[in-house]
């Protein structure tokens, strides 16, 4: 029943994760004379916050089904579920940032979750601008 529950937690931030990235582009942004507006920054956080959060429980999710997927040092990460917690959501935070201090590191299926989530945090500001610029240009087109 557990793993039940952790495999629907992982289908959940899965879509999350897909469902935040189609969001920002199928945004539209709002121009009213300036080039960028707060609520396309507010849009491009909440996909952040989004994907971060997805991929930080994805981490949680493979880590209490026994799937070894961080370690900090030469320890699994872990211990209690508090712990657990905070440091999946900060790995995936430096990850997507791509901050990357290495206190924390992948094992396993785990680096390849997280390539596949610092791909995302490389391609979310490129098709932020990029949406943004393709906007734009029609917005100047129509007028």
């Amino acid at each position: 029943m557990g793993k039940i529950i952790l495999f629907l937690v992982m289908l959940v931030a899965v879509i999350g994760i897909m469902m935040s990235v189609l969001l920002l582009l199928k945004n539209k942004p709002i121009f009213q004379g300036k080039r960028i507006s707060i609520r396309n920054f507010i849009i491009l956080l909440m996909v952040y916050i989004t994907v971060a959060v997805g991929f930080g429980c994805l981490y949680i999710a493979l880590e209490l089904m026994g799937v070894s997927v961080l370690t900090e040092g030469e320890a699994r990460v872990g211990g209690s579920f508090l712990h657990l917690l905070e440091d999946s959501m900060y790995f995936s935070a430096v990850t997507i940032l791509s901050v990357g201090y290495g206190d924390i590191t992948p094992l396993g299926i785990g680096r390849w979750i997280a390539m596949l989530e610092a791909f995302f945090g490389y391609l979310l500001p490129a098709a932020f601008v990029v949406s943004t610029v393709i906007h734009y240009k029609e917005t100047v087109k129509a007028n």
